[in-house]
């Protein structure tokens, strides 16, 4: 073989290599962050304020905002999660699907659609974006933003 076409060959091996780790690297933030984002809906919803507050990491950036299914919105400063309010711990659920995930090195951004169920069996329907920064090889939560809707 040419001392050129094994150049190519291992320029292609190496290129193949690097996606494989990079592919696999990413595979294993998503999933980090998706567990990251179910202990924070669970910590909450059972009241664990220091669990939930420990998905959190506030940054002088961090916010909150919701918009309700009557139209308000509302913007909650990201040290209030630190202290959560009296919505904690009123139990029920939330089950989360079609999460769409943007992840660049330590930070990221993720988005999805919740249904929560709450203990007497209401539900409420959101369209959620979080933000996300990996600090010491941990994702933590940095920003929000939900819209909750009426769905038809």
């Amino acid at each position: 073989m040419s001392k050129r076409l094994v150049f190519i060959s291992t320029l292609v091996m190496l290129s193949i290599f690097s996606v494989k780790v990079f592919s696999q690297q990413v595979n294993s933030d998503s999933v980090a962050i998706v567990k990251l984002l179910e202990k924070a809906a669970t910590t909450f919803r059972a009241g664990d304020t220091k669990a939930y507050a420990n998905c959190w990491l506030v940054r002088p950036y961090s916010i909150i905002l919701i918009s309700t299914a009557d139209g308000k919105a509302m913007s909650i400063p990201a040290e209030a999660m630190a202290h959560p309010s009296s919505h904690a711990g009123q139990g029920g659920y939330a089950t989360a699907s079609n999460y769409k995930m943007s992840i660049h090195g330590d930070n990221g951004w993720t988005s999805f659609d919740e249904v929560s169920t709450a203990k007497d069996g209401a539900k409420s329907y959101s369209h959620e974006v979080w933000m996300v920064e990996k600090v010491n090889n941990e994702w933590k939560l940095v920003a929000a933003s939900m819209h909750f809707y009426k769905p038809s």
